[in-house]
Formats: structure tokens, C-alpha cells, sequence
């Protein structure tokens, strides 16, 4: 991040953290619980629960407002909009897209924040993380009937021991040809060509026609009321981290409440790391001249049409 990218996130922080300070100052205290709660089907003592809505009206409550809707003191202009947290659906989990998160998904975004947004990495006691964590819960009545998922877990990933260029050769193929990523959402990062010859090696399938804005993200319907846009790697920030274990979570889970869906399952774990790895060569690019003139070869590349199938094929 630049000088004024740090400087901008220290002011929004400090303004953040001002406004939770009167919010917490001005509103009305936060009801006290007096009996346990059955969560995530773990009984939560009401001591918990109140140290967890002490905590959440300092640090949360600014932004996600006191029921838990998003629509705190400071959420007026941010975008991405604060997470509503009533509905119970969560982008960033290690789990099957669309399931409850467990607690370590909970730790791990508290405590890394999202990246390009203004949910701050907070360092705070990890009693305090829990309780928070344990009081959060509260505002959506998922957690009163449902159980988190079962944590997405990925093989260790075969490609160091291969080298760096033959996993993002793969991860190529595979995220062209295989997931067929920029068919509808993603952009693509190779030629019309290249998008035929991965399909066409991969899966034996013709792609014989390629949406006109092939090289830019498509907006989706989400669970959030407004249209998700994903991200051009080479462009945006990503979340939920950007390592190459990261990504190769955020892949293998999908995202709650979105279209990208959960890979797990669905392709070889060693091609989900082999997409994790492209997807980090591509985020490598991101704001150099290399990926300015990528785009810029992509975009005036010749008028492409498919090759006549041949003649023996059936």
C-alpha cells in the first residue's frame, strides 16, 4: 500500500473509532443478558454475553449499528457497506459457501480485517475476540437453529516442490479451460485462442463464441441486496487475503452469499493450488506496466473465430 493509502486507512480508522466512541457515549446501553443462549448449538453463559456487547459497542457498533444491520453512525458512505449481520450470511468463511462460519473464520477476519475495505485488522485480547464473536451471533436467529459447517480443508499444496512457472501454466489452463472462470464472471487474461485450446484440452468441449466484454468483470446478483462485482485481479484488492493459501481458500470454499461457488469437490485439489498460484501471478501485475500492456494486447487482438470442427469428430 502507498504513503496516502496508509494515511487515508489511519484517518478512517481514527475517525471510526471516534464515532464508536460517541455512539457508545450517546445511545442507550446495550440490553443485558441474564440467561444462556444456545448458539451454533454451544450454550453461551450470559456473562460471556454481556462482556461480548461491551466489546462490540466500542469497536463494532459504529459501523454495523447497534442491532446489527449495518447502518451504524459510520457506515454512511462506506463501500462496501458494513456487513448485515441479521442475515446470517458471510462471505469469508472456510466453510461450503452459504453455511455458518465457525469461530476461527470469526478470529481470523477480526484479526486481519478485509482488505480494501473498512473492516480494520483489530488487536485486541482473545478473550475479547471470543466474546465478541459469542455476542455477534446473537443479532441473526440462524445461529438459534443451525450448526457451523464442516471446514473446508485443502491437501498441502504439491507445487512448491514443482516450481513457481509450471503451477501458473496450470492454474492457467485450469482457470480458462477447466473452471471456465471468465465465462460469465471473472475477466480473462488470455486470448479468445488460447480460452478455445485449454477448453478444448481440458474438457473436449467447442467454446465457439465469447461474451463481447470477455476482458472485464460481469456485475451478479448476491444475497446483499445489491449486484457483486468480482474482482480483475490485476485491478482489485482481494479481501480475504491475498497469500497463496488465501486464495486457495477463498477458491476452494466460494463466497457466502455470491456467485462464485465452492470448488472444493468439484475440481482436484491440486488444481484448486495450481489456481491459487495464477491468481497470485496475476495479483503480481497489479498496477505495473506489465499488466496495463497485458490488457492492452488483450483488447486489440485481431477479430478471432473458432476452427471448423473436424471432420471425424462426433
Amino acid at each position: 500500500m502507498t504513503a496516502p493509502g496508509k494515511a487515508r486507512r489511519l484517518a478512517r480508522a481514527l475517525v471510526v473509532l471516534a464515532l464508536g466512541v460517541l455512539s457508545a457515549c450517546r445511545d442507550e446501553p446495550l440490553a443485558r443478558f441474564e440467561q444462556p443462549l444456545t448458539l451454533g448449538g454451544v450454550a453461551i453463559p450470559p456473562a460471556r454475553l454481556n462482556r461480548g456487547a461491551a466489546a462490540y459497542t466500542q469497536y463494532c457498533r459504529a459501523c454495523h449499528g447497534a442491532a446489527g444491520d449495518g447502518g451504524g453512525t459510520a457506515a454512511l458512505g462506506l463501500r462496501p457497506p458494513p456487513r448485515d449481520l441479521r442475515l446470517g450470511i458471510y462471505k469469508f468463511a472456510a466453510v461450503a459457501a452459504g453455511q455458518l462460519p465457525n469461530d476461527t473464520d470469526f478470529r481470523r477476519i477480526i484479526r486481519n480485517g478485509l482488505h480494501g475495505t473498512a473492516m480494520l485488522a483489530w488487536d485486541l485480547p482473545d478473550g475479547t475476540v471470543d466474546d465478541v464473536i459469542a455476542y455477534v451471533k446473537t443479532f441473526s436467529p440462524r445461529w438459534r437453529t443451525e450448526t457451523p459447517g464442516e471446514p473446508v480443508a485443502l491437501a498441502p499444496d504439491p507445487w512448491p516442490a514443482r516450481g513457481e512457472p509450471p503451477a501458473v501454466e496450470r492454474g492457467k489452463r485450469v482457470y480458462h479451460g477447466l473452471a471456465m472462470c471468465a465465462v460469465a464472471c471473472h475477466p480473462a487474461y488470455v486470448t479468445r485462442a488460447e480460452i478455445f485450446g485449454f477448453t478444448a484440452e481440458l474438457t473436449k468441449m467447442r467454446v465457439d463464441e465469447f461474451r463481447p466484454d470477455l476482458y472485464a468483470a460481469v456485475p451478479k446478483p448476491s444475497d446483499y441486496g445489491v449486484p457483486i462485482v468480482p474482482p480483475d485481479f490485476t485491478f482489485n484488492v482481494m479481501r480475504s487475503g491475498e497469500t497463496v493459501p488465501d486464495i486457495a481458500r477463498t477458491i476452494a470454499a466460494g463466497v457466502g452469499g455470491t456467485a462464485m461457488p465452492t470448488w472444493k469437490g468439484v475440481l482436484p485439489d491440486e488444481d484448486l493450488w495450481a489456481m491459487a498460484h495464477y491468481v497470485a501471478s496475476l495479483i503480481a501485475l497489479r498496477g505495473s506496466p506489465a499488466a496495463d500492456a497485458l490488457h492492452a494486447r488483450l483488447l486489440a487482438q485481431p477479430a478471432w473465430k473458432a476452427p471448423p470442427p473436424d471432420a471425424g469428430a462426433r
